[in-house]
């Protein structure tokens, strides 16, 4: 009986299975078996009113033409059928022609949303339209990059330059076809800056150094590590380019030592070149053909929502760039806004944008609306110059939700109550908080603020302090680095103020070479306020710890100024180390108006050469207590009230080059 039915059961159960799929996305092998198994029944329905009478009708069997007929009926009408259904289906689905934009919001730059909301755009929702691309147009959303995406096959990329091709600046995009997903957004940073870009990019080919199989070749992909080669030795060749942009799945290997190694091996060559390269984390992987799912769900595209943890791996070398361990190597990352963390799935659709073109790549139409934010990214990473002749370093506006922690990849806790190895106590000030990590005290207002509390316990002050990561912003030789944040002071004044001292100030990198050498490592204070005064002050130490050209410890400090409204409102606070010969000086700004200058003049060469040039770290923290609250009249006592934030909505650090 089973062998009977086995043929009509086939028959079956494969479209039962596809038909579930479109429906309701990838289904697991128990899911499979359950519908196999489902299948019997239109099965044996079948056999019993459709294939045992026909087998048996003596109207058939009498005449073979009636046979023949009814054989060339049963092909005849599923493939008018089929081609009327998928027609139908086609047009639900969408048209198959270019997409249109136009539609949309541009992407956004920064925060938690794919796109921006301005303008009369503000109060709108991006859910609200179709979704775009459509599933049978996301297919077809490759990057136009040609031929440029070499094939297995391929062991060396043909000459891909695009933009203005004849400009001695060029970006080279290197890697796999996953860094290929950012061809488009690439070639428009390229373009705006009358820049050419170069594609080095081979199908299915790991970037890092690893032995791995084509499943295409069926064996060892020898001409993978050909290719490599080739791209590095003719990058070496010259000439040097502006930036070069790495990526590459992140899939080939779960061996996260053997895949560290492997990039380290390909990078020293580039590292070589002596250029910035900035890595960019692989996108999720959602493991499922996104747009078959989406053709099913285009009311609900949430049900093509794919597991987050499944979805991105662990990225050795994100976390060792991040933490400054390959020198000349940033790591910058879109999946905040791809996925973020506020749950356990990421979208297939956001912001009725659809991301992926099958299981593992972003449409292009994702990477388009992705270009404002990536070109952010690698601004703040690499430096790429800006049309006015500022090249932003770091751009931080403190997205994301309320209650959440600054990005780790940009900012580290300092904790306790002095530097690893206790060189100074209290912070070298005798301040009396314990700095903690916790989002009682450090943490983001959800409105792009990062907000800095002073808390108190059992009678202990606890508080918040946060250092850039990076520590080398520092002035081009000849020209100028300017760091400026926008702040609102805590708003408490009076007895309740009484130990509060909030801050924005930097210190020399070399002080993290064992946490020794101040003030000769240097420190610039770029804003300070104490016990609630509406007064604001700048200084600049330097040189020996008694006395010396900075006279320390007190500083080279500005007189203070007066600032009405700064309690609770935001005004900007910046800093200028100019480098130009001639005029070297560091400029105090509030709200654009410079207020005190520090010539190189006043503190001489060694100790300016030594503080200022070496690179700078940035720091932000509400301290209690210590020398210079009690120099100015108060301490924290039982009237001072704890839980007034200071506030920062924007951090940034920019470099113009000195005149040629």
């Amino acid at each position: 009986a089973v062998g009977r039915l086995s043929y009509t059961l086939y028959l079956w159960h494969w479209p039962v299975l596809v038909l579930a799929e479109a429906r309701f996305g990838t289904l697991g092998w128990p899911a499979r078996v359950a519908l196999t198994a489902a299948s019997v029944l239109p099965a044996l329905a079948t056999r019993h009113w459709v294939e045992r009478p026909l087998r048996h009708s003596r109207t058939v069997s009498e005449l073979p033409r009636r046979g023949l007929a009814l054989g060339v009926a049963s092909v005849v009408i599923p493939v008018v059928l089929a081609l009327v259904v998928g027609t139908t289906t086609l047009k639900l689905l969408g048209p198959a022609t270019p997409v249109d934009l136009k539609g949309l919001p541009p992407g956004a730059a920064t925060g938690p949303a794919l796109l921006a909301r301005t303008g009369a755009q503000a109060g709108a929702q991006a859910g609200d339209g179709p979704i775009v691309p459509n599933p049978v147009q996301a297919r077809q959303s490759f990057p136009p990059d040609g031929a440029c995406e070499v094939a297995p096959a391929v062991t060396s990329s043909p000459p891909c330059l695009f933009g203005a091709v004849d400009s001695p600046d060029r970006v080279v995009l290197l890697g796999d076809s996953h860094a290929g997903q950012w061809f488009s957004p690439l070639l428009s940073l390229a373009a705006e800056r009358g820049w050419a870009l170069q594609e080095l990019v081979k199908q299915g080919c790991p970037l890092p150094e690893l032995s791995v199989v084509n499943p295409q070749l069926g064996r060892a992909y020898h001409e993978c590590d050909t290719w490599r080669a080739d791209s590095l030795a003719r990058l070496a060749e010259g000439p040097k380019p502006r930036l070069v942009v790495v990526s590459s799945l992140n899939r080939y290997t779960d061996d996260e030592r053997a895949l560290l190694r492997g990039w380290e091996r390909t990078l020293k060559p580039l590292r070589a070149l002596g250029v910035p390269i900035v890595y960019v984390e692989d996108t999720p992987v959602p493991g499922r053909d996104v747009p078959a799912c989406v053709s099913g769900h285009l009311a609900d595209p949430d049900a093509c929502a794919f597991d987050r943890k499944k979805s991105r791996w662990p990225d050795p070398l994100a976390r060792k760039a991040a933490a400054g361990g390959l020198p000349g190597v940033r790591s910058i990352s879109v999946n905040p806004v791809l996925c973020p963390a506020s749950g356990p799935t990421c979208p297939a659709v956001l912001d009725r944008v659809l991301l992926y073109r099958d299981d593992t790549h972003l449409t292009d139409v994702a990477a388009v609306v992705l270009a404002p934010r990536l070109e952010r990214l690698l601004t703040e990473a690499a430096g790429v110059g800006t049309r006015d002749g500022w090249t932003t370093l770091l751009d931080e506006e403190f997205d994301g939700p309320g209650g959440s922690r600054p990005a780790a990849s940009r900012w580290l806790y300092d904790k306790g109550t002095c530097y690893p190895g206790c060189p100074a106590a209290q912070w070298g000030t005798g301040e009396i908080e314990t700095m903690t990590d916790s989002t009682e005290n450090v943490r983001l207002d959800g409105e792009g603020a990062l907000e800095i509390v002073p808390t108190r316990r059992d009678g202990r002050w606890y508080s918040g302090r946060i250092e850039s990561r990076r520590s080398d912003f520092a002035p081009p030789p000849g020209g100028v680095l300017r760091i400026e944040a926008s702040i609102a002071l805590p708003d408490v004044s009076g007895a309740a103020a009484g130990g509060y001292w909030p801050a924005f100030w930097t210190m020399g990198a070399g002080l993290r070479d064992g946490y020794t050498g101040w003030p000769a490592t240097g420190e610039i204070d770029v804003m300070e306020s104490v016990n609630g005064r509406e007064s604001v002050f700048g200084t600049l130490h330097c040189g020996t710890l008694d006395g010396g050209p900075c006279e320390e410890p007190v500083g080279l400090t500005s007189p203070r100024q007066k600032c009405e409204g700064c309690l609770g409102a935001f005004h900007t606070y910046a800093v200028e180390v100019d480098t130009a010969s001639g005029a070297e000086e560091v400029r105090w700004l509030l709200d654009g108006r410079v207020y005190h200058r520090v010539k190189a003049s006043a503190t001489g060469r060694e100790a300016w050469e030594e503080a200022l040039p070496r690179g700078q770290f940035l720091i932000l923290d509400v301290a209690m207590g210590g020398a210079l609250p009690t120099a100015d009249g108060a301490t924290p006592g039982p009237a001072t009230e704890p839980g007034h934030p200071m506030r920062v909505d924007r951090v940034t650090v920019s470099t113009r080059e000195g005149a040629s």
